[in-house]
């Protein structure tokens, strides 16, 4: 095992690196770039651009140099740590990141662990008591959880919280306490208002995440070992969660790896709705407005989160299944 987790470390490095040149190739597709954004927004608001200002614009941020000498500056701002300058926000990007993504890890780690917390029990359940009330019931709620878009789901609650409450569920903190400093209220002001994000996230993802497990597990109850354990009196309970339970979790397990990077930037809408300081909104912003450097940066870190991911997803299998050695 140990051989297999340095053999996928030295990995690592060249593959990050083969992802930094598509990336970057990929922002630089699309016609125009961040100084044709600039002065459209500009002429939109009733200023102009001549030739010498636009030119003057694009050696400031370095745009006037061809493809491979702007990879190599980014490339020299990355292996420095500072990921360059954003153009959008005209401020570096590592501290756009430093002050995003924590917050964001510590949503999507909640969000990940509420996901299994209402899952988990509910995939046992359903395949336990198969084609029962229970089973009907929680079919009928994973398949409206998996119809119903997160989003939605966001705008519904707010609306029924507002309407009930009064309480306006939207960022991370109230407008009151963003600009304070930290106190007991501002945390309980942080919990009034984190936990509509978790309860989206969560229902959203636990609707498909307890069908597999029901899937799996009706599988394993099925084969030899469940009934031979059953045949030597070993109680249903202990018999269930030792046996067909912790196999059933390896499709869970696998799913790591992308399942880091989905929650980390992948709801985008909710975030917008529900005004969460986090990754998703300012990498869709960097994208159209073609901030290059952020944009790179964002793609960089959720492309680390997939293959980190993926490697404790693997790690976790053969912890978990002693049937899986990667020897």
């Amino acid at each position: 095992m140990l051989h297999y987790i340095i053999r996928r470390l030295l990995i690592f490095i060249p593959f990050l690196a083969l992802i930094s040149i598509v990336s970057f190739t990929i922002i630089q597709l699309p016609p125009g770039d961040y100084v044709d954004t600039y002065v459209q927004n500009l002429q939109q608001q009733g200023g102009t651009v001549n030739a010498q200002e636009r030119a003057a614009i694009e050696k400031q941020y370095g745009l006037d140099e061809p493809f491979p000498v702007q990879y190599g500056v980014w490339m020299g701002h990355v292996l420095r740590g500072d990921f360059g300058n954003s153009f959008l926000y005209d401020r570096p990007v590592a501290d756009i990141l430093a002050e995003r993504v924590p917050r964001t890890m510590a949503i999507a780690l909640a969000a990940i662990l509420l996901t299994w917390l209402i899952a988990i029990p509910i995939g046992i359940l359903s395949a336990r008591r198969q084609y029962s009330v229970w089973d009907h019931a929680f079919t009928f709620l994973s398949f409206l959880g998996l119809a119903i878009p997160g989003f939605l789901l966001a705008l519904v609650l707010m609306y029924v919280v507002y309407d009930k409450t009064g309480w306006l569920v939207t960022g991370i903190n109230s407008p009151e306490y963003r600009s304070a400093p930290w106190s007991v209220g501002k945390a309980v002001d942080m919990l009034k208002n984190l936990w509509l994000p978790l309860v989206v996230l969560a229902v959203t993802s636990a609707a498909g995440v307890s069908r597999v497990l029901r899937a799996s597990l009706l599988d394993e109850l099925k084969k030899q070992y469940v009934t031979t354990a059953r045949a030597k009196g070993l109680p249903e309970g202990k018999l269930i969660l030792r046996y067909p339970v912790r196999v059933a979790l390896n499709p869970l397990i696998s799913t790591i790896g992308w399942m880091l990077p989905a929650v980390v930037g992948g709801e985008v809408v909710v975030s917008k709705v529900l005004n969460l300081p986090t990754t998703g909104p300012v990498l869709l912003d960097a994208i159209l407005s073609q901030d290059m450097y952020l944009t790179g940066a964002l793609v960089m870190m959720l492309s680390a989160l997939t293959v980190a991911g993926t490697l404790l997803s693997d790690i976790l299998l053969a912890v978990l299944d002693p049937r899986i050695r990667y020897e």
